[in-house]
């Protein structure tokens, strides 16, 4: 079977600053994918490259085989599959309802549809209840929810998270998190995530890859990244040797 997202000899540039030079993974289907490194190392960018935002300046980004140029009609289709959650979603001066039906009005889904999934994807992230409510009064964790059910919504088949949980309580960092398994455990999508947090690239990955210098350094499963590193620089990243 064809992996969802392939990297393949990826570079990437912004003015004289070489941000990517030369990263290369294949991510499976169902897999929880972590990255984690140090600020600057490229984890954002790799994350915006996966959901055709930018465009490599080398290399390719194979998409269950296929590779893409953003804004052509075939980057379109692929990104109505895909969905990504950031740091500080941003959400409407509008109900909960309809700051999660946006994404299905934008793509002309039935409005006899719309409803029912919407109410599926609220009851999925628990705030059901808070349907009418205005999103932008509501507090951090549960306007990461929403943004939670706006993804889920869209029934992506590759789910990017950028630092989804950075700014967040200790419960609700654990509801989100569960609230990723769960989504990957029904739903069979494959996920890709950004984090500074190890112990949550732990909890929640099947393979951790450490990006330093604008390469992957290392990519291993995650029982064995985090207890038997292979790569110096990955011991030395998780020591703390290394600061991030």
């Amino acid at each position: 079977m064809t992996a969802p997202l392939v990297l393949l000899d990826v570079h990437k540039s912004f003015g004289p600053k070489e941000v990517l030079r030369g990263i290369d993974a294949e991510i499976q289907e169902k897999e929880i994918f972590a990255i984690v490194g140090p600020s600057g190392a490229g984890k954002t960018t790799t994350l915006r490259l996966l959901d055709l935002i930018e465009a490599p300046d080398r290399g390719q980004i194979l998409y269950h085989g296929r590779a893409l140029e953003p804004r052509s009609g075939a980057a379109l289709e692929q990104r109505r599959r895909m969905a990504m959650i950031m740091q500080n979603p941003a959400t409407f001066r509008a109900s909960v309802f309809e700051n999660v039906a946006y994404g299905l009005w934008l793509r002309g889904v039935p409005r006899v549809d719309v409803r029912g999934r919407v109410f599926a994807a609220l009851d999925f992230v628990g705030l059901l209840g808070a349907a009418q409510e205005r999103a932008d009064r509501l507090s951090g964790g549960e306007q990461q929810r929403i943004a939670f059910a706006r993804a889920a919504v869209l029934r992506p088949e590759i789910l990017l998270l950028d630092e989804f949980t950075a700014n967040l309580d200790p419960a609700n960092v654990r509801a989100l998190e569960g609230l990723t398994l769960r989504f990957r455990d029904e739903t069979g999508a494959t996920i890709v995530i950004v984090t500074h947090n190890l112990f949550q690239a732990k909890r929640l990955a099947d393979r951790v890859a450490l990006l330093l210098d604008g390469r992957f350094a290392e990519i291993a499963p995650s029982v064995r990244f985090f207890r038997d590193p292979s790569r110096p620089e990955t011991r030395a990243f998780l020591s703390g040797e290394m600061a991030y």
